[in-house]
């Protein structure tokens, strides 16, 4: 897939362009690949009014928290860690389709105290345009903090921050496509710090064993993974399936199974009409 150079270049001039007009700003900061792109344009243009911030949470895997912190020193740009209690709010554990609301809100609670403690007006976070007709209620979340989407509000697709991302020379321009280890989970299955910790054990497991994009989702005492389909092969080798399941058999789950769809995100929203239609 191409993309147009020229129409890209013009989109990141704009969000360089816009992002100085803040002045000073606090950029919720993963450290996925959109984020991290929003962090290193925010301190091309504005260096220490910029301050990336990312949330101290179960739900964020702890190598990817390292990742972002490896990350902000590789660039050079001011990075804090927060913490956030998502899972101290009963309507976040009961995991219903409003979830992602719920983490967002706390998120962007945090970060308005942040910001007002140090004098900071604008707070910025790393949706993008391909983001906006997707499922996700974190974005009501920010439309009601005032949170700015400056890539979003550019026009840039993820196809082309990644590839912003490699002009740049940022090591995140390849990085897999990530999200909260909550979203492994159903709507209507309770999500708890156990239950994502033994998630992301299972996802580290997969990671040494040499894949790169791929989901566990959690189904009680089944784990289902899905495995991008370009890596599906490896995955099917008898060998390879007995590793598999030695791993997440370790970890409680009772049977183990390989979701022949491959990897999809949002797989988890199929369900979404019909807890609509309720």
């Amino acid at each position: 897939m191409g993309i147009n150079l020229a129409q890209a270049a013009s989109k990141e001039q704009e969000l360089l362009s816009h992002l100085a007009d803040l002045k000073r700003v606090i950029v919720a900061y993963s450290g996925g690949a959109d984020s991290a792109y929003l962090a290193w344009a925010a301190y091309k243009v504005l260096q220490s009014d910029a301050l990336a911030v990312t949330a101290d949470s179960a739900s964020l895997p702890e190598s990817h928290k390292q990742d972002a912190a490896a990350f902000a020193r590789e660039v050079g740009f001011r990075h804090e860690v927060i913490v956030t209690r998502e899972f101290d709010n009963p309507d976040y554990v009961k995991n219903g389709p409003d979830r992602c609301f719920h983490c967002k809100d706390e998120l962007f609670q945090q970060l308005e105290a942040l910001a007002r403690e140090r004098g900071i007006e604008h707070i910025v976070y790393g949706v993008n345009a391909d983001d906006l007709g997707d499922y996700r209620p974190g974005q009501n979340a920010a439309r009601l903090h005032q949170v700015k989407a400056p890539l979003a509000d550019a026009g840039l697709t993820k196809f082309e921050i990644r590839e912003l991302s490699r002009r740049a020379g940022l090591s995140t321009w390849d990085r897999p496509a990530a999200a909260c280890l909550s979203s492994r989970i159903p709507y209507g299955t309770p999500a708890t710090p156990r239950t994502v910790k033994t998630i992301e054990a299972g996802e580290e497991a997969m990671k040494s064993l040499g894949f790169r994009q791929f989901r566990v989702r959690f189904h009680g005492d089944i784990a289902r993974i899905e495995i991008a389909r370009e890596e599906m092969p490896r995955a099917m080798t008898m060998e390879m399936a007995a590793q598999i399941t030695g791993i997440f058999k370790k970890l409680g789950f009772l049977y183990v199974a390989l979701d022949l769809e491959g990897y999809r995100q949002g797989s988890l929203n199929a369900v979404l009409p019909v807890l609509n239609s309720r």
